[in-house]
């Protein structure tokens, strides 16, 4: 978690030609369209290009403009840059909305917000506005598998809010602000630190995932009033920094990457009462580090955690079901700093956002899950975030 940067105004609408760059397909997708195929029996066929959308902080030196655009190619990963989605400040982290038609971010500083940006299928776009999320320095944001709320997680002030989605994907006041107040903070802490807000496979839970008090929370949504109800959270040990929570497709497990204490935790999930139970740290492949962020397969079959500080990307096979996860290398991530990961919607391509370097960088991933670089790296403006859009 870098320092928020600091407070802007909130947004005005405009309007920009992206040169057809998100024209067509891509934006017109609907929720059948976003579901992830297996990744090593799914390859997309013929070779297309693809969107990507690119995060960054746009008040650090050396920062972006706002959501920086690109395209990559299907087959051999070569990520080409486009032009900038203007008008958007601090978008450290992208969600897209499951009709394609949205996209959201974070505005990461003091005055945390939270913004909606239209993406039109003749490749224009809209920013519809910004909403304050009550908290400070959000790192997070996920939609609701219903499409009608935006959750936002507030790192600095530690809490979690809610949103509701409007049916042309613009964001009304906020419904709900929850600051995680108990338990204390961990070692070294100085509060809560909320740096992940997501729902469950099952849909009726939401889970947050707090650095600063080494807990994760879950909460059931009520889908009229957007209000957060807690029924239960999962203690993790003391210091480890637990970050961000990633679920194995079979929705009765999850992998949690802790930040702190360079460890990654396999948890069993109980879909009826939202209950997490996490096992104990299992190693990261590195002797040290600052893990980031774990995605799987969309066959479940493999995990990658992003691991700051050595640089590595570490490769896991999923067992038992997704219960377990077995080391099985590192390799270098092409860039200083991975801050972020993302798979491509089919598995096949994995994208690494570097933060310090400035790059976004792609791998592709073999039958046997092993990673091979792609193409050259991106330059991308203080890289934090990757979203590849379907």
């Amino acid at each position: 978690m870098n320092a928020a940067p600091h407070p802007s105004p909130a947004l005005p609408s405009r309007r920009s030609l992206l040169g057809g760059l998100l024209a067509g397909a891509a934006l017109a997708a609907t929720p059948a369209a976003l579901a992830t195929p297996a990744h090593a029996s799914a390859r997309r066929a013929p070779t297309a290009t693809r969107p990507l959308l690119l995060g960054t902080y746009t008040s650090a030196e050396g920062g972006g403009t706002g959501i920086g655009t690109a395209t990559y190619d299907t087959a051999t990963g070569t990520i080409t840059p486009g032009p900038v989605i203007t008008g958007v400040e601090n978008p450290s982290y992208l969600a897209l909305h499951p009709s394609g038609a949205t996209v959201y971010a974070v505005a990461e500083q003091d005055a945390g917000a939270v913004t909606a940006v239209a993406l039109a299928p003749d490749g224009t776009y809209e920013v519809l506005g910004t909403r304050p999320t009550g908290g400070s320095g959000p790192t997070h944001l996920s939609v609701h598998p219903t499409g009608r709320w935006l959750l936002s997680a507030n790192y600095t002030s530690g809490s979690v809010a809610v949103h509701p989605i409007a049916q042309d994907g613009s964001l009304g006041e906020r419904t709900d602000l929850v600051t995680h107040s108990s338990p204390p903070p961990g070692p070294g802490q100085n509060g809560p630190h909320a740096h992940q807000i997501v729902t469950a496979p099952d849909g009726g839970h939401v889970l947050a995932v707090d650095l600063g008090t080494d807990t994760v929370y879950t909460y059931r949504l009520d889908e009229s009033a957007g209000t957060l109800t807690e029924v239960s959270r999962a203690a993790l040990a003391p210091g480890s920094g637990p970050r961000h929570l990633t679920f194995h497709p079979g929705g009765r497990s999850a992998y949690l990457a802790c930040e702190l204490d360079n460890t990654t935790v396999v948890c069993a999930y109980d879909p009826e009462s939202g209950t997490l139970t996490p096992g104990p740290g299992q190693s990261t492949g590195s002797d040290t580090g600052y893990p980031a962020q774990l995605v799987v397969t969309g066959d479940g079959s493999y995990a990658y955690l992003a691991n700051r500080g050595p640089n590595r990307l570490t490769r896991y096979a999923v067992e038992d079901g997704g219960a377990a996860l077995r080391l099985l290398d590192t390799v270098p991530a092409g860039g200083d700093w991975p801050r972020q990961l993302a798979l491509s919607p089919d598995s096949s391509l994995l994208f690494a956002a570097n933060q310090r370097s400035s790059t976004v960088t792609a791998f592709r991933i073999g039958s046997d899950g092993a990673l091979t670089p792609a193409g050259d790296p991106l330059p991308a403006p203080v890289a934090v975030c990757v979203l590849p859009l379907p």
